[in-house]
């Protein structure tokens, strides 16, 4: 019997699957007008876990989805993951000059084209997802309402950016943080898993349990970055360490110090395993997925 992968190994072997789908995507560079493909490219493929992808693709084999399938699914959501990097790193948002350790999409091609390479994966996404045949109609549907909604106004990146940005140089409370947090980052890591459940047209308690998890692991995620912002480097971050301490920003080691923004982060993961419980060792890889999340900043 071999032996069993390792959670890097795993990790790097779909990383790899989600980058050849990538390329199969996005146009060649020197497609015309070469300058936009350019620009999609250099930011697609800058580097990145490619986290969204390996969850939609983990959380829909769980049900037994068709994995060609899902890894098309889950790599359209990293195409809208990297338009909100490009957005997020523009001079009217964080202004920062670097991404993944390279410049950023406007130092790299100028601000107007990196607007554009956002809006153009973006497009790109909802135009993968609808593509005939990739599943029923009905479904495609409800990715494609799923996806809307949590990059949207109402608890999706769009609100979660827009409170982060007016919470700057402001002090503000636990729940107003919690807000940014889960709609920043955890609205789009949940909707990467229920992608993956929809999918694999999962019962609607599946879906319930896979909504658990993704909400817990999205508000996790964004507290180990803030964590990563006060303890890491910008070499071992690949983009401008100590940023939201001089912005001003809200995140949880402001509020809650260090040591407690660690507890809740464990304490979140811990509920989001909780809900795969009924799976047994089938959902293994997404609670090591889970605890991988905080363990970047122990």
């Amino acid at each position: 019997m071999s032996a069993p992968v390792t959670l890097t190994r795993y990790l790097d072997e779909q990383r790899q699957r989600v980058d050849q789908e990538l390329e199969r995507m996005l146009p060649p560079a020197e497609t015309f007008p070469p300058s936009i493909h350019q620009a999609m490219r250099h930011s697609v493929f800058a580097g990145g876990k490619r986290l969204r992808p390996i969850l939609c693709v983990e959380a829909g084999r769980l049900l037994g989805g068709q994995e060609e399938g899902l890894l098309r699914v889950g790599s359209a959501l990293e195409l809208v993951h990297t338009y909100s990097l490009i957005h997020d790193d523009l001079p009217a948002l964080d202004n920062d000059d670097l991404r993944r350790g390279k410049p950023t999409c406007h130092r790299a091609f100028g601000e107007a084209t990196a607007i554009l390479a956002g809006d153009a994966l973006l497009t790109l996404a909802f135009e993968v997802i609808a593509e005939p045949g990739i599943c029923s109609a009905e479904r495609q549907l409800r990715l494609i309402h799923e996806l809307a909604h949590a990059i949207g106004t109402r608890h999706g990146m769009v609100a979660g950016q827009v409170m982060d940005m007016e919470a700057t140089h402001q002090t503000v409370n636990t729940q107003v943080l919690e807000f940014i947090h889960s709609s920043k980052t955890g609205a789009f890591l949940c909707a990467a898993v229920r992608c993956g459940g929809i999918f694999a047209n999962a019962q609607e308690a599946d879906l319930a349990r896979l909504s658990i998890y993704g909400q817990k692991i999205g508000l996790a995620f964004q507290i180990a970055d803030d964590l990563l912002d006060v303890l890491g480097s910008s070499a071992t971050l690949g983009k401008t360490a100590g940023k939201d301490d001089h912005l001003s920003k809200a995140t949880y080691p402001a509020i809650h110090g260090i040591e407690e923004s660690r507890r809740i982060a464990s304490r979140l993961i811990e509920e989001a395993c909780e809900s795969l419980e009924p799976y047994g060792e089938r959902a293994g890889r997404l609670r090591e997925i889970a605890y991988f999340f905080i363990e970047r900043a122990a």
